[in-house]
């Protein structure tokens, strides 16, 4: 069985060759494959990414910026393996935790699992604000979804890849994570959550979602539960 690894990559220089090294550092057991897709980067993310291409790293490159959604639109496109996770290029969240978040897959009990912020892992100590927006989301979510998430905004999502080919993903931006969970739940998929750990980053260290990102969040779960 082999595992895919997207990773969603736009002006990330800093960080783009460690995150890289540390999920070629990780053993599951499994087969893995690295697709890392550029969405438009200017920074000379682009030019690093050379020195990753090879038959472990896949790069594909947007030629403008689309957002967040669009490029992992790509990457799923692209995948090969039988399971499907995605991994954000900032370096907040910890490859070393892959094997938790396969195990629910791999024994026959989820179709999705996500790796939950708030669910008692380590975490590194940021803003409040931030934390109550995560919370009113997820819960707005799962008023609606009848799913009883603690961390829908999380980067750390893990699918099936037969689960992915059944849903239409539509979402350029950051709204692919109300829109997934939304159509997980109409397909009434096993969703699973697990503990991580969270080193999240303050605007100053690159960080880019903002509080816009949750007012659209909260239109994409209305539109993608009633109209679509």
């Amino acid at each position: 069985m082999k595992f895919s690894v997207v990773i969603p990559v736009f002006n990330e220089k800093n960080t783009i060759e460690e995150i890289i090294r540390r999920v070629q550092a990780v053993d599951v057991g499994l087969e893995k494959e690295i697709i890392v897709v550029d969405d438009g980067s200017t920074d000379g993310t682009r030019e690093l990414l050379q020195n990753f291409a090879s038959s472990r790293v896949r790069a594909l490159f947007h030629e403008k910026n689309m957002g967040k959604g669009a490029a992992l639109h790509t990457g799923f496109a692209q995948a090969q393996g039988e399971i499907v996770l995605v991994q954000d290029a900032d370096l907040e969240y910890d490859p070393r935790e892959y094997s938790k978040l396969l195990e629910p897959i791999l024994d026959g009990r989820a179709d999705a699992v996500y790796g939950s912020r708030f669910l008692g892992g380590p975490h590194r100590v940021l803003f409040f604000w931030h934390y109550v927006g995560n919370r009113v989301l997820t819960t707005f979510s799962n008023m609606l979804t009848n799913l009883n998430l603690t961390d829908m905004e999380t980067c750390y999502k893990v699918f099936k890849k037969d689960i992915l080919q059944k849903i239409r993903l539509k979402s350029r931006r950051f709204g692919f994570e109300p829109e997934i969970t939304v159509k997980l739940a109409k397909l009434k998929c096993r969703i699973f959550e697990v503990p991580i750990s969270y080193s999240g980053r303050l605007y100053e260290e690159g960080k880019k979602i903002g509080w816009r990102d949750g007012v659209a969040a909260l239109f994409h779960i209305i539109r993608y539960k009633f109209f679509n």
